[in-house]
């Protein structure tokens, strides 16, 4: 892991397209404002894992979970 020092208003660059800013610090919270291109997801850890369990939990389903699933009536 590579860790480094900014202060506020001060980036760092991932990349040629991600820019990461220090906004704020208040006590134990830094807030961080990023720019990435919109291709690029970008999301909190809790919220990346749960979208990870989320996708397992799809692709196990077994193929019988939509066998009762009736085509829309037009």
């Amino acid at each position: 892991m590579l860790v480094l020092s900014r202060h506020r208003d001060e980036s760092i660059m991932i990349g040629d397209d991600v820019v990461v800013t220090i906004v704020d610090i208040r006590g134990d919270k830094v807030r961080l404002g990023i720019e990435a291109p919109q291709s690029i997801p970008v999301h909190r850890q809790e919220v990346y894992d749960a979208i990870q369990r989320e996708n397992r939990r799809a692709t196990q389903t077994g193929t019988g979970a939509t066998k009762d699933v009736q085509p829309p009536k037009n």
